[in-house]
C-alpha cells in the first residue's frame, strides 16, 4: 500500500531533511550529566564537532564541562539553532560554564589523515584543552583516544545539554573562521554557505577550482574539471624559492 506521503502526492524526504525531522523530535536534557555524577564524576565534559561534511576549512570541535548549579536555558543541537540564538547562546556558555574549550584541524590534515579521524583528533584536542580537566567524557556518537571514561552517545548534540553546548561553540567558530575567508575567496560564497555543498558552491568549484583551503581528498572538489591553481603551479617544479614562498 502506498504511503500517506505519496498518496498525497508529496516528495520523499532527503537523508539530511529526515535526520533534522528526527532531530526535532529529541529533546536534550541533562540525563547523562546526572548519570555521571551519581556514579562519582565532578567535570562531565560534552564534547562535539562540526564541518565534518564541508567542503572547505578546518573541522572544529567544542569541548564544555556545565555548572550542575546553572541552567543554561534553550541548549540543542547546533544544527536546529538560528544563527542569532547560536551567538546568545554561545556567549551564555562563555560565562557559566565550568571550563570550554575549541580547536580545529585544518584542511591538509583532513586529507592526509581522512576526515573521521581528524575530528576525532579536533576532539581530543579540545578536551586537552580544557582548565580544569574533566573527569568523564560525553561525546557525540564516537570514542576518543584517551584514558577517561566516556560514553558515546548517537545523536548526542540533540539529548545531552553538555554535548549541544559544545556543538554551538565549535559552530560559532567555525562560521567565524569561514567567513573570514570569503572576502579572500569570494566566487564560493563562503559566508552563507560556510564551505557546504550548496549549488553556488559546486557551480563555483566547476567554474574556478578549489581553493588551496579546499579539501582535496572531498569528490566534488578533486573532481572539479579546472584544477587548483597553487597546487598545479608547485606540480610544474617552478624554481624552489618561489614553491616556498607559495607554501
Amino acid at each position: 500500500m502506498p504511503s500517506q506521503a505519496k498518496l498525497a502526492g508529496e516528495k520523499p524526504l532527503s537523508a539530511s531533511a529526515a535526520k533534522l525531522r528526527l532531530l526535532k523530535t529529541l529533546h536534550c536534557t541533562l540525563k547523562y550529566e546526572k548519570k555521571a555524577w551519581q556514579a562519582g564524576a565532578r567535570l562531565v565534559a560534552g564534547v562535539d564537532e562540526v564541518g565534518r561534511g564541508s567542503l572547505f576549512g578546518a573541522v572544529v570541535a567544542g569541548a564544555v564541562i556545565l555548572d550542575p548549579s546553572y541552567r543554561i536555558r534553550g541548549l540543542r543541537d547546533s544544527k536546529l539553532l538560528p544563527a542569532e540564538r547560536r551567538e546568545i547562546l554561545a556567549e551564555r556558555i562563555r560565562e557559566h560554564a565550568i571550563a570550554w574549550a575549541v580547536a580545529a584541524v585544518d584542511a591538509a590534515r583532513i586529507d592526509q589523515i581522512n576526515i573521521y579521524q581528524a575530528s576525532r583528533l579536533a576532539m581530543q584536542q579540545a578536551v586537552m584543552k580544557l582548565e580544569p580537566g574533566p573527569d568523564h567524557l560525553l561525546v557525540d556518537a564516537m570514542r576518543l583516544d584517551c584514558e577517561l571514561p566516556q560514553q558515546p552517545i548517537i545523536h548526542g548534540d540533540a539529548l545531552s545539554a553538555s554535548i549541544a553546548a559544545a556543538s554551538i561553540l565549535a559552530k560559532v567558530e567555525r562560521d567565524r573562521l569561514i567567513s573570514e575567508w570569503d572576502p579572500v575567496f569570494p566566487v564560493y560564497g563562503l559566508a552563507s554557505n560556510k564551505g557546504y555543498s550548496t549549488p553556488r558552491h559546486l557551480a563555483a568549484l566547476r567554474e574556478h577550482g578549489p581553493s588551496p583551503l579546499h579539501r582535496q581528498s572531498f569528490a566534488p572538489v578533486w573532481n572539479a574539471p579546472v584544477p587548483q591553481e597553487v597546487l598545479a603551479f608547485m606540480l610544474e617544479g617552478g624554481p624552489e624559492e618561489t614553491v616556498e614562498e607559495a607554501v
